[in-house]
């Protein structure tokens, strides 16, 4: 990957960097009853505290300062947290997008100086074949020097990400010390620069890009996956042979559909 672009700027980074993601987990919950249990575990799973320990790490790995959080959950299901944080002095005249991995997010808003990270929770289930789905949407918006891009990673690997879709957007302008503008302040081609070789292997991709707007989007499915991992308050060895392709068959539908944005015929 290219290194950076050194600027020299008249003032304030101005640039706005929007980082969005749909991320789906797909299960298999057969009876009316289990569908319901598995919106229950993924409310407690993804409760408001846990969210706000996920959302204060994305803070740190973009490098911003936390000055307030307020978090609250709600019945019967979903939570929100809210942070106000600030950007971190950077020493390098560098800009940095690095991209590493960050280390290994219902309602989450977060908001930097000027900037914000937003996540929401949208469980829900097919009314009689047994698919539930929960999407998480997240949006890391930055202004300045830091990058949510460094985020990437760690968000992907936050949760059980069937599918993801991405969107980054660099906006505005900012002023070098000759008056120039500048409307984007580091080197990328697509999102698939910035995210882990370990994770493009698994993951099957496609790229729409609009690179003079500055316009990049990326969508990613789950190659391949074992059932077991994907039944709820199932073993595999307690389905027949016939079941279990009914089952895969049915989860592999869900996820193209998803993942191409349209209705198939099953």
């Amino acid at each position: 990957m290219e290194k950076p672009m050194k600027l020299k700027l008249h003032g304030f980074n101005n640039l706005t960097k929007t980082l969005s993601f749909n991320i789906y987990d797909i299960c298999y919950a057969k009876t009316k009853a289990e569908r319901s249990q598995y919106i229950g575990y993924i409310d407690e799973e993804y409760n408001a505290e846990r969210l706000t320990g996920i959302l204060s790490e994305v803070a740190n790995i973009i490098g911003a300062t936390i000055l307030n959080i307020a978090h609250q959950d709600y019945e019967p299901q979903g939570a929100s947290v809210t942070m106000l944080v600030s950007e971190e002095p950077i020493i390098a005249e560098t800009l940095s997008n690095s991209d590493a991995p960050g280390p290994l997010p219902e309602t989450v808003v977060a908001h930097l100086d000027k900037s914000h990270l937003t996540v929401h929770t949208y469980p829900e289930y097919h009314p009689d074949k047994g698919v539930s789905t929960f999407r998480v949407d997240i949006d890391v918006s930055t202004c300045g020097r830091i990058s949510p891009l460094k985020a990437l990673n760690y968000l992907i690997h936050s949760f059980d990400s069937d599918i993801v879709t991405m969107d980054y957007r660099v906006r505005g302008f900012t002023r070098d010390v000759f008056g120039e503008k500048h409307f984007i302040d580091h080197e990328i081609n697509s999102i698939q620069n910035f995210i882990a070789d370990d994770t493009k292997k698994i993951y099957e991709m496609i790229d729409v890009n609009i690179y003079q707007e500055n316009i990049f989007h990326t969508k990613m499915m789950l190659k391949k996956f074992t059932l077991e991992n994907y039944l709820f308050n199932k073993n595999d060895k307690n389905i027949s042979g016939n079941e279990a392709r009914q089952i895969t068959r049915l989860l592999r539908h869900e996820m193209a559909e998803i993942f191409y944005g349209r209705n198939m015929r099953y």
